[in-house]
């Protein structure tokens, strides 16, 4: 079994970069919220991207990294319908892209267990 990383500052990181592209690149992002949610795409959009700097602000900081850790691993498991929805999506779409769209399913498991083992490695401060 592959080795989970422990790093919370390169968990941090990938949360940050995550909620920068939901600013910089809205539109991708739009395409894959389930329209069942009430609202505009766009505002979960924009909402995703700001949870993901929050958790990424909680997660760098050692006296709140437990929690947002923790809060990281729902939030992964959160976002997982929007994967569905994109590989649904990507049925009839290029084989490249159906193959890139259904391997994320799967990857969705590594990055729960990532934020998990890091809420659990923090030292309560």
């Amino acid at each position: 079994m592959p080795r989970i990383p422990s790093s919370p500052v390169l968990l941090a990181g990938l949360l940050a970069t995550a909620a920068v592209a939901h600013a910089v690149a809205p539109k991708q992002f739009d395409a894959i919220v389930p329209r069942s949610l009430p609202g505009t795409p766009r505002q979960w959009t924009y909402a995703s991207g700001v949870a993901e700097l929050a958790l990424a602000a909680g997660v760098a900081h050692p006296r709140t990294r437990r929690v947002a850790a923790l809060a990281t691993a729902a939030f992964f498991v959160g976002v997982f319908p929007a994967n569905v929805k994109m590989a649904v999506d990507a049925r009839r779409g290029a084989p490249a892209r159906r193959a890139v769209t259904l391997a994320r399913l799967p990857l969705q498991v590594p990055l729960v267990l990532w934020a998990r083992k890091v809420g659990r490695s923090a030292t309560a401060v």
